[in-house]
């Protein structure tokens, strides 16, 4: 294999630690790019909007992928969700939880679910605040048709990276004190943090995709 995808990839993959596996974000991007990073060996791949999706899944049907719900998840879309997705990064509320369980149930699906975390203040995004998600746990652990194997998290716009390190560095100490082994966490702009701080979920889009395909072509 080669071209500019393949080397970003191999070049990513290499500097990866043992314990972090790379999930290409491939929100915005064709399924014929998802196709050529398949090829390669890439496995895992990040969508946020069904819509969207659920076309790409069907036109790779016949590649053996695991897809992964990285977008904000509205109670809405929880039936499609777990109809498309058998990992889901980002239940962020008790009631959502409750909501994916029960889903779940009545689809005979068991999703893999990830429970996003808000450690520090944050206007833009949602996630359990870490008292409360203490607080819910019993709870949370007790869902049926869901299995809960670790914590999401997301660091403020324009936090500095020493904060980002601490802040994953945090993620990581919870999933730990609730015996959950995976850590979603690290972006194109602040993996390696996530990464040094314990991630074994490193969300990789720009940095690997490059930029997204306009939806039409500039006027001119």
């Amino acid at each position: 294999m080669s071209g500019p995808l393949f080397d970003r990839w191999s070049a990513l993959k290499a500097e990866l630690p043992a314990t972090a596996r790379l999930l290409a974000v491939s929100k915005g991007h064709p399924a014929e790019a998802i196709r050529e990073l398949a090829e390669s060996g890439q496995r895992h791949f990040g969508e946020s909007r069904v819509q969207e999706a659920l076309p790409k899944q069907d036109q790779l049907a016949d590649l053996s992928l695991s897809w992964h719900f990285i977008g904000r998840l509205q109670s809405n879309k929880v039936r499609s969700v777990v109809r498309a997705f058998p990992v889901i990064h980002s239940v962020d509320s008790l009631p959502l939880a409750q909501r994916v369980s029960r889903i779940a149930g009545e689809e005979e699906q068991r999703p893999e679910v990830l429970l996003q975390v808000k450690l520090r203040p944050d206007t833009n995004k949602g996630g359990f605040l870490r008292d409360e998600l203490l607080s819910a746990w019993p709870e949370l652990a007790a869902l049926p048709s869901m299995t809960v194997v670790g914590l999401m998290t997301m660091a403020p716009m324009g936090c500095e990276a020493d904060d980002r390190q601490a802040l994953f560095q945090e993620c990581r100490e919870l999933a730990d004190q609730l015996e959950l082994g995976e850590c979603s966490m690290g972006m194109s702009g602040d993996w390696r943090e996530a990464a040094a701080a314990g991630s074994t979920w490193l969300r990789l889009g720009s940095v690997l995709f490059g930029p997204r395909p306009s939806a039409s072509p500039p006027a001119g």
